[in-house]
């Protein structure tokens, strides 16, 4: 028997697999990457060599009102290290500056005090100009222009009032804009609920090139380049993380250059052969993506990468949030996977409904594959609702995909989804 552990939670789910079925783990080289230098030190040692632009410190010298973008709660982002740093070196050029940190939540729900002080620490919270971006909040927001998808562009006015924009967050593979990181800190994270919308139009996430670790040619990933060159944001700072979250690289310096420098290097680390089973086994990476339901297609898309025509996928996520956002729990529960798929597929682009993509992301797979949902948060009946099969343990789990797929079945475990690129 293989013992494999599975991120859930803030801990972990274990089960046993005997060696006759078990045909491969799949796992992110990111997990074993060590570095040879601290978490400061890293980013210490990229923004004292940024890529394609200034230091930081120079950049800020003449600015007044600066802003700082970072991610929210639902990101593993180790804004306890990042922030201090880039704020001292905001300061080393500009003692006087106006800084305003603003958490980029796109179309989440707000991230809380309490959030905050985890994410980063007493000392900000207490000392910092904080502002938590809302959405849905039109008075703050400002119509900019068109994008080349002819969504669109209406960001936070605190963007366009901004002397310097400066960005901060992680880059990991993400199942339609290509990667996370750079530009997604503009557009998802602090425009409006209506460019968000339309950029994840059913059109655009049903692209061919609208797909993990893709960005040529991704019209998702286009109107984020375009949006972040429309502000002129200044400069990023991105790390790369290891399984605990831990950073193990840094870029920092031009939005665009350093975040396909950090793209390159999480794709070299992150890239496994494609594995063909019967049963494919994932998780969401655990605390803070799995919290809820919504985030986890993340993983599910690259178990089905590995899924065939109709292997099994078990998926596993705490969900202890609950499902997620409105929308998508409204669509997840309004029919068979067929129907919500039909439905999404004939709302036009600058009709979107938030959350859609999801949906039918999820419905998408569930036309091919049983997807059984191990969590001890959700009622099972509604997990039911929304066509996903409960499981409370990893073994009962097991036990309903043998059942489907006979005891020989062949299985495929990626125990980390969201940082595996199927190649």
């Amino acid at each position: 028997m293989a013992l494999v552990k599975l991120p859930y939670n803030t801990t972990n789910l274990e089960v046993d697999i005997a060696e006759k079925n078990l045909k491969a783990v799949l796992t992110s080289k990111l997990h074993d990457f060590r570095p040879a230098k601290s978490a400061e030190q890293l980013v210490l040692d990229a923004l004292a060599q940024p890529i394609g632009s200034r230091p930081l410190h120079e950049i800020v010298k003449d600015k007044n009102k600066i802003v700082i973008i970072t991610s929210d709660h639902t990101r593993a982002m180790p804004s306890r290290v990042t922030l201090p740093i880039l704020l001292q070196q905001i300061r080393k050029g500009n003692p006087q500056a106006d800084i305003t940190i603003l958490i980029a939540t796109g179309l989440h729900r707000a991230t809380t005090e309490e959030e905050q002080r985890k994410m980063f620490g007493d000392q900000i919270v207490d000392t910092e100009k904080i502002v938590v971006h809302d959405a849905f909040d039109d008075e703050t927001m400002e119509f900019v222009c068109k994008l080349p998808s002819g969504a669109s562009f209406v960001v936070n006015k605190l963007i366009l009032e901004a002397d310097s924009i400066i960005c901060e967050g992680f880059i990991e593979p993400h199942f339609f804009a290509g990667f996370s990181g750079g530009r997604k800190s503009i557009l998802p994270g602090v425009c409006s609920a209506e460019t968000v919308n339309e950029n994840h139009s059913a059109r655009a996430i049903a692209h061919e090139k609208s797909k993990t670790g893709v960005l040529s040619g991704n019209v998702i990933h286009e109107d984020m380049i375009f949006a972040v060159r429309k502000v002129a944001a200044d400069f990023i700072l991105n790390v790369a993380l290891d399984e605990d979250k831990e950073i193990i690289a840094a870029f920092a310096g031009d939005i665009i250059e350093a975040h396909d420098v950090g793209c390159q290097f999480v794709t070299d680390l992150s890239k496994a052969d494609t594995v063909t089973g019967d049963i494919v086994i994932t998780s969401v990476g655990g605390y803070p993506l799995d919290q809820n339901l919504y985030q986890s297609p993340k993983a599910a898309s690259t178990a089905r990468a590995c899924a065939g025509k109709d292997g099994v996928i078990i998926l596993v996520a705490a969900c202890a949030d609950g499902i997620g956002g409105t929308h998508f729990e409204e669509l997840m529960l309004s029919g068979t996977p067929q129907e919500i798929l039909d439905t999404i597929m004939a709302i036009p682009a600058k009709e979107t409904i938030p959350e859609q993509w999801c949906a039918q992301i999820f419905s998408e797979m569930l036309l091919n594959h049983k997807i059984i949902l191990v969590t001890t948060n959700l009622d099972h009946d509604l997990v039911r609702k929304v066509n996903l099969e409960p499981a409370s343990t990893m073994e009962e789990a097991l036990a309903m995909a043998y059942k489907e797929k006979g005891d020989d079945a062949e299985v495929v475990v990626i125990p980390d989804g969201v940082s595996v690129i199927a190649v």
